[in-house]
C-alpha cells in the first residue's frame, strides 16, 4: 500500500459516496487506475464495507451503556460460545476482549434507561457464562468517530 491508496482511503472514510472521477482527480490519477487501485483495497480486506453513519437519537438508539462483562469460564470454547452470541445482537455495538479485571468491555444503544435494563436482565445476563456484569451510563458523548486516521506519509 502506498501513498495514493492511503489517500484513497482517507477520502473514502470522508464520503464514501464521492464519484470515481472526482476520487481521481483529487489523488492525482486516472478514473481507471483509481477504479482497480480501490478494487485491490476491496479484496485485499483494507475496505471492509461501505456504510451510512447514522444519527442514533433520531432511530431510538440514544441511551448508551458501556458494560464490563466478566465471565465464569474463560476456556477457548467458553470465549467463543460468548463470541458468537454477541456478535448476534444488533443492540451491542461494539464488544472487545480486555486484558485486566473483566473480561470484555461491551457498548449497548437503546432507546432509553428502561429499555437498557430490560435488555440487561433479558440478554445480556443470558450470554453464556456471564458470572458478572457492570454497567457506565452515557451522559453526554463528546467523540464517537465511525472512521480512524489513516496516515498519508
Amino acid at each position: 500500500m502506498d501513498k495514493i491508496d492511503r489517500k484513497i482511503l482517507k477520502i473514502l472514510q470522508e464520503d464514501a459516496r464521492i464519484t470515481m472521477t472526482e476520487l481521481a482527480n483529487r489523488v492525482g490519477l486516472t478514473k481507471t487506475p483509481c477504479i482497480e487501485r480501490i478494487k485491490r483495497l476491496e479484496k485485499s480486506k483494507i475496505i471492509r464495507k461501505y456504510i451510512a453513519a447514522l444519527n442514533p437519537d433520531t432511530l431510538d438508539a440514544g441511551h448508551i451503556a458501556f458494560v464490563q462483562v466478566t465471565l465464569s469460564d474463560t476456556t477457548t470454547q467458553a470465549l467463543q460460545e460468548f463470541n458468537l452470541a454477541v456478535q448476534k445482537n444488533p443492540k451491542i455495538q461494539s464488544c472487545h476482549m480486555i486484558a485486566g479485571n473483566f473480561d470484555y468491555l461491551l457498548k449497548v444503544r437503546t432507546k432509553d434507561i428502561n429499555e437498557y435494563r430490560q435488555f440487561l436482565g433479558t440478554t445480556i445476563a443470558q450470554l453464556p457464562k456471564v458470572q458478572q456484569t457492570s454497567t457506565f451510563t452515557v451522559m453526554e458523548t463528546v467523540v464517537d468517530q465511525v472512521t480512524f486516521e489513516v496516515p498519508v506519509e
